[in-house]
């Protein structure tokens, strides 16, 4: 794969002719890299599936690296577009507002970039389809803020068998093994180091506990705008793999690695900040609302419009937060579980029930949809919830009544007779709605039809393989 020369003191052909880089912001980041002893750079940027890429640069090439002198193939990752052997490459030009030192390996600083192609930013970059859509909540006069819960599981692997258990030496024997001490301090061998690093990097982390899955734990802490919170969870992914590494342990974001226990979601927790005054705008209005008299939740009515945008695509929202075959595993009440998954199945809201896809918190003024698992393209994802609830907002939509009951006691056709839609029950028929999505097309422009495709091979992939278990239980069925 070519680059551009390592002396070259001139842009490449894929970036702007009139592109500069920022002197003094040059040089204060040189500064920091001298003074902290740091010998390589990653310019990252993200494939479909929300995995960084990036090349090694040593340090003292940092100023050709700010110019955009690395450049990549994209066609050779998946879902990135620039397919074949004849397309020119992309240069990743870095945000030098954003480096990083890598806590646990403190040689590497790492940078988020954006990816420009032909002189101009690559519009199915990741995080251009973001980008796009906060700077249109910018011309309405907001930010778009977001919070996520990321849950994963961490093993234990024995290098002989290759068999996996989890952190803890005994495995809880209850119920659910949620917010257990013994077994958070059975684990502390990976979740110190891990939350020491987060609050190390000024993330603000408040709490952190073993989650309802047997070796599942969840790390919660501040919100911030949407595009830093897509770049802080990419990057704890990745943090969260090599810390485990050096634990001797794997660290996993498969959305429901068992059937009989808990999907790890990263629930999405969502808000409006008015720029003109620095305010919530989900908070309540001082004189009240329609809505509230209602539907009685002390939510803004651009917290109601928000709602419903969000609700009027949900099903289309969903292939973007649930990107996997396997995401929609989990998707289901209770299945070989001992008790409910917990997992939102329906495309409703209400007052905190977590049997909704979408929540109105007590403790908090946003939206928490539940349905975004720890597969998720932040970017991709937070562009989409943002765009209908934008139009939710400019359309004045009404979510309707809100589902404060306990949807997981309602047999399926009592919930049908109510009204209210389910999730898609298939990543197949997540694509199918995604399709049909005009807000889509708005959304992600060409990128559409590039995560359809891509999409829509792992689906056949992924439903068309025969398994072992088949022929054992269907070999000699008839």
């Amino acid at each position: 794969m070519i680059t551009a020369p390592s002396n070259s003191s001139k842009p490449t052909f894929a970036i702007p002719e009139d592109f500069e880089v920022d002197q003094t912001q040059l040089a204060a980041v040189k500064a920091k890299i001298e003074k902290e002893g740091i010998d390589y750079l990653l310019s990252t940027y993200v494939d479909i599936h929300g995995a960084p890429k990036a090349k090694v640069t040593p340090s003292d090439a940092l100023a050709q690296m700010a110019r955009g002198s690395e450049l990549y193939t994209v066609g050779a990752m998946e879902g990135m577009g620039l397919i074949g052997p004849h397309e020119d490459e992309c240069a990743a030009v870095p945000d030098l507002d954003t480096m990083i030192i890598c806590p646990w390996d403190r040689r590497f600083a790492y940078f988020f970039g954006d990816l420009y192609h032909h002189g101009d930013v690559y519009p199915n970059d990741s995080r251009q389809v973001l980008k796009r859509q906060m700077n249109r909540a910018a011309s309405l006069g907001y930010t778009f803020n977001l919070g996520v819960e990321p849950e994963f599981y961490v093993f234990r692997e024995d290098p002989e068998t290759g068999e996996r258990t989890g952190l803890s030496p005994h495995r809880y024997r209850g119920l659910c093994p949620a917010y257990d001490v013994a077994q958070t301090f059975s684990s502390m061998d990976f979740l110190e180091p891990f939350s020491r690093h987060i609050r190390d990097l000024g993330w603000g982390l408040y709490s952190f506990d073993q989650e309802g899955g047997h070796s599942q734990y969840e790390f919660d802490f501040d919100y911030s705008d949407a595009l830093t919170m897509s770049d802080r969870l990419v990057f704890l992914r990745l943090m969260a793999k090599k810390v485990a590494e050096s634990a001797g342990c794997i660290a996993t974001f498969m959305p429901k690695p068992f059937a009989d226990d808990f999907r790890s979601g990263c629930h999405f927790n969502m808000s409006l900040q008015d720029n003109t005054t620095e305010s919530n705008a989900f908070a309540p209005e001082p004189e009240g609302n329609a809505f509230i008299e209602k539907y009685g939740i002390p939510m803004s009515k651009n917290a109601y419009h928000f709602a419903a945008g969000v609700l009027k695509h949900a099903a289309a929202i969903t292939a973007v937060t649930s990107p996997t075959y396997n995401s929609y595993q989990g998707f289901i009440s209770q299945g070989e579980m001992l008790d409910v998954s917990w997992a939102p199945v329906l495309a409703a809201y209400g007052r905190n029930n977590r049997s909704a896809m979408m929540r109105m918190p007590l403790n908090r003024y946003c939206l928490e949809n539940r349905a975004p698992d720890m597969s998720v393209n932040p970017y991709l994802a937070a562009a989409f919830h943002l765009a209908a609830g934008l139009e939710g907002i400019e359309q004045e939509l009404d979510p309707g009544e809100p589902i404060n009951t306990d949807l997981y006691q309602k047999t399926k056709r009592e919930i049908r007779q109510s009204g209210i839609d389910f999730l898609p029950s298939t990543l197949c028929h997540a694509i199918e709605y995604f399709e049909e999505d005009e807000l889509a097309g708005e959304v992600f422009g060409e990128m559409k039809d590039i995560f359809i495709s891509q999409k829509t091979t792992e689906w056949e992939r992924d439903f068309y393989t025969i398994h072992k278990d088949q022929h054992d239980r269907m070999m000699t069925f008839l």
